[in-house]
């Protein structure tokens, strides 16, 4: 049975491979294909860090996440995944009971209070790891075309243009901020990112949550990292806000403690990024409508949740392919 796919952001890319991996045979519709650097689609420019999070739902599709990418890091390097130690603290939670993943991720420790950072409640770390999306993405795309996937540049109105366009009966929607569009959801967001990739060799992960939304995030198969962030929904202005930058930096070395005291913004930010994240009011969409399978909404936390939804739409597929059989024998 044939499938459609629209987008092919972290999301599209892994639905496909689970697909194809039960048999589908896939077709892939979207503006902006692995490679692709334009500021309108969220994938190219994650960080990207494997920070399960304590506080969004979805826990089984982040497990699953965390398996599949911590199997590829060891399975195949060229993926552009890499193990790391990282670390978290958070200043508006006492104790770690939210933390569900801590059973889940290796050697998770907790860290005592007298060696927090100033104004952190909580924090601990364990071994997680780091995606670098200009590895990751072609990667993905070449294991696709190896399987007979078809890619198509396009940009379409509508779901069902994509149904006419490729043959499909079925659609997976994996259109991220397209879906404001393309399935009428007025809670689509975007949410603007700031961030900028520095030259270091720091090699941890590090984030601070909370009050404020800080990280380090090395990227694997360069001299350096994506340090970060703020999360700003609604604002749409593409520009580098410059007072932003030395606000990142300054909250970047207070985390680091003095690891990344070298940093200037003069000399080491070899490049500015201001990109999207795909929201969603009231959290993300997985489910079925018709023959459309809706995969959207993640906000920041795509590359978090990508593979263990990429299981959950091969699951729903299963159920709309059976469905249609069932009609169709009945004709």
């Amino acid at each position: 049975m044939e499938v459609g796919i629209i987008g092919s952001g972290i999301i599209g890319l892994l639905s496909a491979l689970t697909l194809t991996d039960a048999g589908y045979k896939v077709t892939i519709v979207a503006r902006d294909l692995p490679g692709d650097e334009s500021q309108d689609w969220a994938s190219p420019w994650a960080g990207v860090s494997i920070f399960p999070h304590p506080d969004v739902g979805g826990q089984s599709l982040q497990a699953e996440n965390f398996k599949y990418f911590w199997a590829l890091a060891h399975r195949d390097p060229t993926a552009g995944v890499q193990v790391l130690k990282a670390t978290e603290y958070y200043d508006d939670r006492d104790d770690d009971s939210s933390i569900w993943y801590k059973t889940l991720v290796p050697r998770y420790r907790r860290i005592p209070k007298e060696k927090l950072p100033e104004g952190a409640k909580m924090g601990f770390t364990y071994t997680s790891m780091t995606i670098n999306p200009a590895f990751l993405l072609p990667w993905i795309k070449k294991q696709l075309e190896a399987r007979g996937v078809k890619f198509h540049r396009k940009t379409v109105g509508s779901i069902e243009e994509v149904k006419k366009m490729t043959g499909c009966r079925i659609i997976v929607h994996a259109s991220g901020l397209g879906a404001y569009a393309l399935a009428g959801d007025k809670n689509v967001e975007a949410i603007r990112g700031q961030t900028m990739f520095v030259e270091t060799d720091f090699d941890e992960l590090k984030m601070h949550q909370g009050s404020h939304y800080t990280y380090v995030i090395p990227r694997m198969f360069t001299n350096g990292a994506i340090v970060g962030g703020v999360t700003q929904p609604g604002n749409l202005d593409r520009s580098v806000d410059t007072r932003l930058r030395s606000d990142i930096l300054q909250r970047v070395k207070a985390l680091t403690k003095g690891d990344l005291d070298e940093v200037s913004l003069e000399k080491s930010v070899q490049k500015d990024i201001v990109a999207f994240r795909p929201g969603r009011k009231g959290g993300y969409r997985l489910e079925i409508e018709g023959n459309t399978v809706h995969a959207y909404g993640f906000a920041g936390l795509g590359y978090i949740f990508s593979y263990g939804v990429a299981l959950k739409v091969r699951e729903l597929v299963d159920s709309v392919a059976a469905r249609d059989r069932v009609a169709r024998s009945h004709l």
